[in-house]
Formats: structure tokens, sequence, C-alpha cells
């Protein structure tokens, strides 16, 4: 049984940093595609960062140079550091595993910018 459980949201300004944490249990990440969503209110999920097995990354217009993902492999948890918040990331946070059949979600974390 997989599981995937988010931390590390919270409430920050403009400008602010926050790093959010996927703990995974049930597979190893550092075999599978980990990825980052969110969810703004009233907007569809949307994609914000991806890392396979071999540690290619990849991310969204809207956050590359400012969102980082990576890997702590011996922790099994993917982190995504997240610089220079702008409003408009404020939304839920959510970790994605691609398994061999399947895929796997979080609960989600709350990130909200606002002054």
């Amino acid at each position: 049984q997989v599981q995937l459980v988010e931390s590390g949201g919270g409430l920050v300004q403009p400008g602010g940093s926050l790093r959010l944490s996927c703990a995974a249990s049930g597979s190893s990440i550092g075999r599978n595609v980990m990825r980052w969503y969110r969810q703004a209110p009233g907007k569809q999920r949307e994609w914000v960062a991806y890392i396979n097995s071999g540690g290619y990354k990849n991310y969204a217009d809207s956050v590359n140079g400012r969102f980082t993902i990576s890997r702590e492999d011996a922790k099994n948890t993917v982190l995504l550091q997240m610089n220079s918040l702008k409003p408009e990331d404020t939304a839920v946070y959510y970790c994605n595993l691609e398994g061999p059949n399947r895929t796997y979600w979080g609960q989600g974390t709350q990130v909200t910018v606002s002054e």
C-alpha cells in the first residue's frame, strides 16, 4: 500500500519561501516518477514540477526559476523548495507518485501567499 503524506504548507508573505515535503511509504521514490501539482480555488489541478528516477527535473513555466524539486532518498521523501512566492501561488499542493500500474496522490497541503 503506497501512501504519500505532504507537509510544510502555511501562510507566507509575498516574496517569502516555503519548503514542502512529501514522505512516501510502500514504494521507493527513487524508482518512480514523482510530481508536484497544485489546485487553486475554482481552478483545475495543474502540474508544477517533475523528477524521475534518473534525477531529471522539469518545471511549469509559472514556477521555473523559483521552485526546486529534489529527493532525499534515504528518507524516501520528495521536497519542493519554493522561493519568491507570489499570491498566485496560493493553492493546495499535492504530491504524486507514478507507479508501474497506477498513480498515487497525497492528501495535499495548503499554501497561502498573502500580506
